[in-house]
């Protein structure tokens, strides 16, 4: 189906989300690309994330991408910044040209409440009322920081603590002190809710000092 949702991220990003309802040849024939997965699920999912990032730039070099030292899927010369986050049948991508970006996707959790602990401190937990839409909000806003970093050995509650939280319908902002740069940044995050899902992604970072 065509890309359910595409919109504009500061001056220069650019995001969609794609419900995968088409069969694997699909994202074989349009990105050229054949991966080595064993699970099924798993290997459309990579190349679905593959052809949302040629449907947000045709001229994505996706044959340029491989890994760093840390697992981060990069292009060779950082000719884009990107990221990619998927939740069955759900995947969602950001491209920036010009500075880290990070996305992430989830599908509503039942059990969202019971792992609230593993992310959040007891002072986070009580911003978001043991609510699951809204943990899974704050999950997702965490795990898009964390993808904008890039990096290993990060700890979601010391970490990424939320110091701001502020919904608006549909819609909600959450700010997070990241204490692991040399001067420590203010991340916000944009965040959506919708029937089946919540999105958060990194819309800039802001130094403690200037914030």
């Amino acid at each position: 189906m065509p890309v359910i949702r595409e919109w504009n991220i500061g001056d220069h990003a650019l995001a969609a989300i794609w419900k995968v309802e088409e069969p694997e040849s699909f994202f074989k024939e349009h990105t050229g690309l054949d991966v080595d997965l064993k699970n099924d699920r798993r290997r459309i999912e990579h190349l679905a994330g593959r052809y949302l990032l040629k449907h947000l730039e045709k001229d994505f070099p996706l044959s340029n991408i491989s890994k760093d030292v840390h697992d981060k899927p990069r292009l060779d010369n950082d000719e884009y910044y990107f990221s990619i986050s998927h939740s069955w049948p759900y995947i969602a991508a950001i491209i920036d040209p010009h500075s880290e970006a990070g996305i992430d996707i989830q599908v509503w959790h039942r059990n969202m409440e019971r792992l609230q602990h593993k992310f959040l401190s007891g002072q986070e937990q009580e911003m978001f009322q043991n609510d699951p839409k809204l943990l899974t909000v704050a999950w997702c806003a965490k795990e898009a920081v964390y993808k904008w970093y890039g990096k290993k050995g990060v700890d979601f509650i010391e970490h990424l603590p939320i110091e701001y939280f502020s919904k608006k319908a549909e819609n909600s902002e959450i700010v997070i002190y990241f204490k692991l740069s040399k001067t420590p940044q203010m991340i916000f995050v944009e965040n959506s809710i919708t029937i089946d899902f919540a999105c958060s992604c990194v819309i800039k970072a802001v130094n403690w000092a200037i914030y």
